[in-house]
């Protein structure tokens, strides 16, 4: 999806970077593929926080080992919220310490970012 056109191929994590190996299947199901693709569409892929586009789909209530197969987490759309890139970072280094010099990129997918040299 980029500029407004959906592109049914285009979906949250990169699972091979981004989806821990107990979530990876749940991220390349139908179900899930279906289910981000209509939230998006619903929301008008408008950001949930600030009202720019948005194109990550953030579950609210964290997925775990222990909830990765439970719907009512999962595939609920009252525990989806559509974020922008800038938004769903944001509230991820809130929600769990993401190690230095890690960001989520536009697909959802952490990425390196060259260190800051904050002496300059």
């Amino acid at each position: 999806m980029k500029n407004g056109t959906s592109d049914v191929s285009f979906f949250y994590f990169g699972v091979d970077t981004m989806a821990l190996d107990y979530s990876k299947p749940f991220y390349n199901s139908k179900k899930w593929k279906e289910l981000r693709l209509y939230v998006c569409e619903s929301r008008h892929w408008t950001c949930e926080e600030c009202g720019e586009f948005g194109d990550q789909v953030h579950h609210i209530i964290e997925i775990t080992p222990d909830n990765i197969n439970d719907p009512n987490i999962t595939l609920n759309e009252d525990n989806l919220q559509l974020l922008c890139e800038e938004c769903h970072n944001a509230k991820r280094k809130v929600e769990r310490d993401i190690e230095d010099g890690l960001v989520f990129d536009e697909n959802g997918n952490l990425k390196q970012v060259p260190p800051v040299d904050d002496k300059k």
